[in-house]
Order: C-alpha cells, then structure tokens, then sequence
C-alpha cells in the first residue's frame, strides 16, 4: 500500500493542546491482554489524533478546531478493556482526515478538482451532511478545507489509513469468532453535549449515553440490555437508538445470524473533557472508573 508521503512534526496548539504527528507509523494500535478470555473487541475509530503537517496547512481551521471532530480520550476512557480479556484497537489517524465509520470511499464530488471513479458513493445522508469518509467539515459545520482536493491524496489516505484499520479489525473478529464461536464488537464513540446544526435535535442537550444496535439488527437485543443496565447502576442515563443507531462499522460487521454482534456506545463529552479546548476535566477520572465496570459487567455477559 502507499504510504503518506508527508513529512510530520509535533504541533503545538492554544491552551497547552498538542496534536501527535510523526511519520510512517502504523494507522492503528491494539492493546492486548495476555490472553483474550471474552469474545469481546473494543474499538476507537476516532480518537487518533496524528495529524499530517500537510492536512493541517490544508485547512482553514485551527488543530483545535480541527480536534472537535474526534473522540478525545475515548481510547482512555476504555483503556482497562484487557485487563478483562478483550483486545482494544485505536486508529491513530484523527476522524477529520479519514474517517473509519463511513464507506471506504463515500465523497463529495463538490470537494474535488477532478471527476471521481465510478466506484465511489457520492449520494448518501452523509455526504449531504458534510460528514463523508474525507469530511467537508467538522462537526460544528466549519468547512476544513481551503480549495478543492485531489482524488489521488485521498485515495492515498484510504489506502494508508482506512483499509490498515478496517484489516487489523476483521483479522480480530475472525480470531475471535474461531476461538469462542462468536464475537461482540463494542464500537466506542463520543458526541457533543449539545445537537448542532447538521444533528437531529439541534442545541436540544443529550443524555449521558446512546446506545445503537441498528435498531436490535447489528446485535443480539440482549446485550443491548444487559449494557443498558450496567450504565444505569453507575447514574448514567441512556437512550437506544437515537440519534446514534450505529454508523458503518456497526451495520457493516454486525451480523448476529453469522455470529458477530456490534454494538456502538456514544459517550456525552461534557462529562469527561472541555469541549472547547480539548482538555479533559475533574469528571473524567469518575467516568472512566464507571466505563471500567461497565467492562467488567460485559465480561461475564452470557449470550446464551
């Protein structure tokens, strides 16, 4: 596959914040236990945050702005998940540069100097929305991008980035499907406090938690419950399905007909991190002591 041709610095950004760029490491990282005990996988598709020097001159925004559009510290908050038995895996590319819960090619033919391949989706809500693979904006409706893009950088950063993630992840549904039968994808995922302009719901404040299985279609309803559950023990308020029912990764892998379960947990960001600087605060420590027995309850979830 190609590699980014860029070459990368470490950036510093207002208030203290840093983006971590460095060059030709690998587009993901999984953190195993010393032996997986549950057919569990977790997975951060949006907490990368390696930004090329080349995207961030690119942009019209700032690398805080830019920062927006991932999920800060999901990857910490969920970082005990081997200690329990299941591997975690983290893209460290960030999502506004590719983003791993979309197609592998879904654009906006508006963004692009020159005509796109056949092969490539350019009509989906998505894509209305801004929000395709390679993003138009960030999440609070700021276009990114100075002038029009080329299809052959994009196609790089797929090919380097995109497709690297979505291999590590099949290779570890299918180990993990030999090795107990089935496998339980959780995929982790963070969403502003408040709905913005392309949200469902805008400026309404959101609860704590949603949880979306495709509408009881990515997974078995069961587990849906039993997370539900272990999140209301610790004071966490929960809603199924809306406005999160689960984006590509859920609906593309979970199969439960063929044993694979996916389930994407969206965590509201006010309560673990300033949203407008990128800095995590006081509630963090508290939550992630919550999502770490949230872990453990899955680990003695019984699909049968």
């Amino acid at each position: 596959m190609d590699q980014l041709a860029n070459s990368f610095t470490h950036l510093e950004t207002s208030g203290h914040q840093t983006v971590e760029t460095d060059n030709n490491q690998s587009a993901f990282q999984i953190l195993y236990p010393d032996e997986q005990t549950i057919p569990f996988i977790f997975a951060s598709p949006h907490s990368g945050r390696r930004y090329p020097t080349a995207f961030i001159e690119a942009s019209r925004l700032t690398p805080v702005m830019l920062r927006r559009s991932e999920d800060s510290f999901i990857d910490e908050l969920f970082s005990k998940a081997p200690n329990y038995g299941a591997p975690l895996l983290k893209a460290t590319f960030p999502r506004a540069y590719v983003d791993p819960n979309r197609e592998p090619f879904e654009l906006d033919p508006t963004m692009f100097e020159d005509q796109l391949p056949d092969y490539v989706n350019t009509n989906s809500a998505k894509i209305s929305a801004g929000l395709g693979t390679v993003a138009r904006v960030v999440i609070n409706g700021e276009n990114i991008y100075r002038k029009k893009l080329k299809f052959s950088e994009i196609k790089r950063r797929v090919e380097s980035s995109y497709f690297p993630y979505h291999q590590a992840l099949q290779q570890l549904i299918e180990n993990t499907r030999i090795k107990f039968g089935f496998c339980i994808l959780i995929d982790c995922h963070s969403m502003p406090s408040i709905g913005g302009p392309i949200d469902d719901g805008p400026g309404n404040n959101r609860v704590d938690i949603v949880l979306g299985n495709n509408h009881d279609a990515s997974c078995a309803p069961q587990l849906l419950s039993y997370t539900s559950a272990s999140l209301k023990r610790q004071g966490l308020s929960i809603c199924r399905n809306k406005p999160y029912s689960g984006g590509y990764t859920t609906c593309h892998y979970g199969k439960p007909d063929k044993g694979v379960h996916a389930l994407q947990i969206e965590i509201n960001r006010s309560l673990y991190m300033n949203e407008t600087n990128i800095e995590k605060h006081g509630g963090f420590f508290e939550l992630f002591d919550k999502v770490t027995r949230v872990i453990f309850d899955l680990s003695k979830f019984n699909l049968n």
